[in-house]
């Protein structure tokens, strides 16, 4: 369904602000009642960095991401943050840069899998209070990958171990996988066809530690609702 908003009396800003509009623009809503504010928003496609990708690539931006967390960290009538993640992964530091915002924020939140967390998309997945997956989700785990031209000097490689690190230390600190283990999902040989590292999907992510708990929607709006009552 294709949504237009037509601007009356040139009052434009008032139609940005409807729930359609910011739902095309933003991928995400906010929804109210007798329980609380959840101001849910989506990590979709491929997260974009410094660099446009091309328009027919659905992406997350992540200068449109950031300024909403930091708004909704700030806002009084929103009481928490619910993230519904489909995506193949993409550009390290805006994932990671999301990720750390989400990871810091005093409000609940709570993270959703479904389709996919692969790639940068993991840390992604992991930064909520709490962390859910649906059975039929998959998350890829592998080691930092960089394309264009790539220096082959020991310096690069140096910083494509750094870079990991960072990956590893933030999904360790985040949830109940060791860095040890996750490690060795990421250097794994066998379970990828053409690469090394892991696809692991819903029930096997919890029993790894790296997702809280199994669910779905109804699951991760329960949880958000029950540390809103707490607050």
């Amino acid at each position: 369904m294709n949504y237009t908003v037509n601007s009356c009396d040139g009052d434009e800003n008032e139609n940005r602000d409807t729930p359609q509009q910011q739902i095309i623009e933003m991928g995400s809503t906010v929804v109210k009642n007798k329980r609380g504010t959840i101001h849910c928003l989506t990590i979709i496609g491929q997260i974009e960095g410094h660099t446009t990708l091309p328009s027919n690539v659905k992406t997350t931006k992540y200068e449109h991401v950031l300024p909403l967390l930091a708004s909704v960290e700030e806002k009084d009538d929103v009481d928490g943050l619910l993230l519904l993640l489909n995506t193949v992964g993409g550009d390290i530091e805006a994932g990671l840069g999301i990720a750390e915002l989400v990871a810091g924020m005093t409000k609940p939140t709570a993270t959703l899998v479904l389709g996919g967390g692969h790639s940068i998309g993991v840390p992604l997945a992991v930064c909520g209070k709490v962390t859910f997956i649906v059975p039929s989700a998959s998350m890829t785990i592998h080691p930092v990958r960089m394309s264009g031209q790539v220096i082959a000097a020991p310096a690069t490689y140096r910083y494509f171990e750094r870079i990991q690190e960072r990956i590893i230390d933030f999904v360790a600190r985040n949830s109940r996988i060791s860095a040890e283990k996750f490690r060795e999902l990421m250097l794994s040989v066998g379970d990828m066809a053409n690469d090394v590292g892991s696809v692991v999907y819903g029930q096997e992510a919890v029993a790894l530690g790296i997702i809280d708990r199994i669910g779905s929607l109804g699951d991760a709006l329960e949880a958000l609702y029950k540390m809103i009552a707490k607050d």
